[in-house]
C-alpha cells in the first residue's frame, strides 16, 4: 500500500471516529460520577502467558522477604533506619550517590523501554496490575460470577444472596490486603520485625501496627473500589508515555488500515473489523482500542486475545489488534532501530557501566578524619608536637572490623586512645594523636596521609592537616 493510500485511510479514521472520548476517561460518566468497569474475563494465549508470569512474580513477592544472606534479608528498604539492602549488599547514607546513579539508570531504562515497547510494563509486570487482574479480579469472578452475573447482582435488592456474596468478597479482599500489607512492610523493616509484632503484641510495637493498618486500608481501598483509576489518575506513567512514544514505538494497536470501515462479516465492502466490541468488553480500563493510543491503555493484551478469537470465528486472519507501531500499520514498515533508541542505548550502557564500577569499588568501611574542634597543637617532651583528631567510621559489613592506623610517606607516630573495633552495620567514633618531632615540621599546616589497615592490608587512605608552630 502506498503512502498516499495510508494517509487517506488515516484521514478517514480521524473523520469517522468520534473523538469526544478523549474529553474524559472511561471510569467517569458524563455526569461526573464513578463509572464502575466490569471487564469480561479474558482468555487466550497471551492471557495464559501473562498468568504464568504473574504466578512467578507472586511466588517471588511472597518468598523474597524470607531469603537471607548472612542473616540479613536479600532485599530491604528501611527508610526509618536509613538502611538499604539490595541483593544482599548493604547500603548506607554515605552510599546515597550510588542510589542516585541507580535511579538515574532506572529512569533512562524506563525511557528507552517505553520508546521501544510502549506501556508493556504496566500490563505485564506492574504490581498494581498483577494483584488486581490476577488475584483480586479472579476472586471476584469466583464469588460473584461472570460480568452478566455481577451486573445482575449489583442491580438486585439487598437480599440474603447479595449480602452473602458481597460480604464474602469484602472479607476476602480485606484479608488479602492485610496479607499483602504484612509483606510490603516486611520489605521496609524486615519480615523478622513484622514477626515480632505478631509475637509481642501491638501495644509493644504500636508504630509498626499503625503502619500495617494504614497499608492494609490503602490496598483494600484500591482493590475494592479505586481499582483501574490508580493507573489512570494516580500513576504518572500513562502521561509520560504520551511524551515518549513515537511512530516507531511498539504497543498494542488496532490495524485500522485492515479493519476500516467496520461492518458485519456478511456484508461486502467493509474491513475485517466486525464491530463486535469484544475488545471493549475485556478491557480492564474500559477503553476502545480501535480509537487509537490512549493513556488508559496498559498494554495488557486482553483485547488481542479477544479479537483473535473473533477472527477465528469469522474466518479472517488474526492480528487485527496486535503489537505493532504506527509505521507498521500505516506504511507497512518493519520496526527499525532509530537514532533515538541508539542514543538512549548508549547513555544507558554508560550509566550501567558507571554504576557497576561504583558497586565493585565500593568500600566496606568509610572513614572521615577531622581535627578535634578547639584544638591546635600540643607540645610534648623530647621536642615533639602532637595533634588530636577524631575519626568517624561506618562499617557496612555484617562482621566486626578491627582496624589500625598508619602514617603513609611520613616519619611520625600515631597514638590511639582506644582500639578501633567497629561493630557490624554501625558507626564508630574515637580519637587519636598524630605526633611529629619539631624538626619534621616545616610549615604551619602540613598534609599527612593516614592509611587505614585491616589485618595488615590497607583498605582506605585519607588525609589530615597537621598544625605546627609558626616557623
Amino acid at each position: 500500500m502506498s503512502a498516499s493510500d495510508s494517509e487517506t485511510l488515516a484521514n478517514y479514521k480521524k473523520e469517522m471516529i468520534d473523538q469526544s472520548f478523549r474529553d474524559s476517561v472511561a471510569t467517569i460518566s458524563k455526569e461526573g460520577n464513578r463509572n464502575y468497569i466490569h471487564p469480561q474475563k479474558p482468555k487466550g494465549k497471551l492471557y495464559n502467558l501473562r498468568s504464568y508470569f504473574s504466578y512467578f512474580y507472586l511466588i517471588l513477592f511472597f518468598t523474597l522477604p524470607f531469603i537471607k544472606i548472612g542473616g540479613e534479608p536479600v532485599f530491604l528498604i528501611n527508610v526509618l533506619e536509613r538502611k538499604f539492602i539490595l541483593f544482599g549488599k548493604i547500603f548506607w547514607p554515605q552510599d546515597f550517590f550510588i542510589f542516585a546513579i541507580g535511579l538515574l539508570t532506572f529512569l533512562v531504562f524506563i525511557i528507552l523501554f517505553t520508546v521501544a515497547f510502549g506501556r508493556i510494563w504496566c500490563g505485564w509486570a506492574c504490581p498494581q496490575t498483577i494483584f488486581m487482574e490476577m488475584v483480586f479480579r479472579k476472586i471476584e469472578f469466583f464469588i460473584e460470577g461472570d460480568v452478566a452475573q455481577q451486573k445482575r447482582l449489583n442491580a438486585r435488592p439487598w437480599d440474603g444472596e447479595k449480602i452473602l456474596k458481597k460480604g464474602a468478597k469484602t472479607i476476602v479482599f480485606f484479608m488479602l490486603s492485610f496479607l499483602i500489607a504484612n509483606f510490603f512492610l516486611g520489605y521496609i523493616i524486615g519480615i523478622d520485625e513484622v514477626g515480632k509484632l505478631v509475637q509481642e503484641g501491638i501495644f509493644v510495637h504500636i508504630g509498626t501496627f499503625s503502619a500495617l493498618v494504614l497499608f492494609t486500608l490503602v490496598f483494600f481501598f484500591v482493590y475494592l473500589w479505586f481499582r483501574e483509576q490508580a493507573c489512570i489518575i494516580v500513576c504518572p506513567y500513562g502521561r509520560l508515555q504520551g511524551v515518549l512514544l513515537d511512530k516507531n514505538s511498539i504497543l498494542v494497536a488496532y490495524d485500522y488500515v485492515r479493519g476500516e470501515p467496520r461492518g458485519k462479516a456478511t456484508e461486502q465492502g467493509h474491513g475485517d473489523c466486525v464491530n463486535c466490541h469484544a475488545c471493549v468488553r475485556v478491557c480492564p480500563t474500559g477503553i476502545d482500542i480501535r480509537n487509537g493510543t490512549q493513556l488508559e491503555c496498559v498494554n495488557c493484551t486482553a483485547c488481542i486475545d479477544a479479537c483473535d478469537e473473533i477472527m477465528d470465528h469469522v474466518g479472517k486472519p488474526k492480528g487485527l489488534i496486535r503489537y505493532a507501531s504506527e509505521n507498521n500499520i500505516a506504511l507497512k514498515e518493519k520496526t527499525t532501530y532509530t537514532w533515538r533508541l541508539k542514543l538512549y542505548t548508549i547513555v544507558l550502557t554508560a550509566l550501567i557501566c558507571f554504576l557497576a564500577i561504583l558497586l565493585i569499588t565500593r568500600a566496606d568501611v568509610s572513614a572521615r578524619i577531622i581535627k578535634t574542634p578547639g584544638q591546635t597543637y600540643q607540645q610534648l617532651d623530647n621536642n615533639k608536637i602532637s595533634n588530636l583528631y577524631n575519626i568517624k567510621l561506618a562499617n557496612k559489613t555484617r562482621r566486626i572490623i578491627h582496624l589500625d592506623l598508619k602514617l603513609e610517606d611520613a616519619i611520625g607516630e600515631i597514638k590511639l586512645i582506644n582500639k578501633i573495633d567497629v561493630p557490624k552495620e554501625s558507626y564508630f567514633q574515637t580519637s587519636f594523636f598524630i605526633i611529629f618531632t619539631k624538626d619534621q615540621i616545616h610549615n604551619r599546616k602540613t598534609k599527612v596521609n593516614v592509611g587505614i589497615y585491616e589485618n595488615g592490608k590497607r583498605i582506605q587512605n585519607t588525609t589530615a592537616t597537621f598544625l605546627g608552630p609558626t616557623i
